[in-house]
């Protein structure tokens, strides 16, 4: 129950943002960048795993993995840190 949760909270915090789900682009300057660090506290907070932190369309792309085994994969601003889209890959 707790990844439905999960998922309904970054799709909540997805829809307040006003940005296209299906592939969101970050436009923040590199200097207004929070730290990787920073991102992967706040995604383990949340229960996530972190196995990867990249960039992508000027986007943290995190990949993880819940206690269960599931795969998320969400992608971040990363002068905000806010969710833009998450995606749980159940088994």
């Amino acid at each position: 129950m707790k990844p439905i949760v999960l998922a309904a909270a970054f799709a909540l915090s997805a829809l307040g943002t006003g940005s296209a789900l299906a592939s969101p682009r970050c436009n923040v300057p590199m200097a207004n960048w929070q730290p990787r660090e920073a991102l992967q506290k706040k995604v383990e907070a949340d229960g996530w795993k972190v196995t990867r932190i990249k960039t992508d369309d000027g986007c943290y792309e995190v990949h993880a993995t819940n206690e269960q085994g599931q795969r998320y994969e969400g992608k971040f601003d990363p002068g905000t840190l806010n969710a833009l889209k998450v995606e749980i890959k159940y088994k």
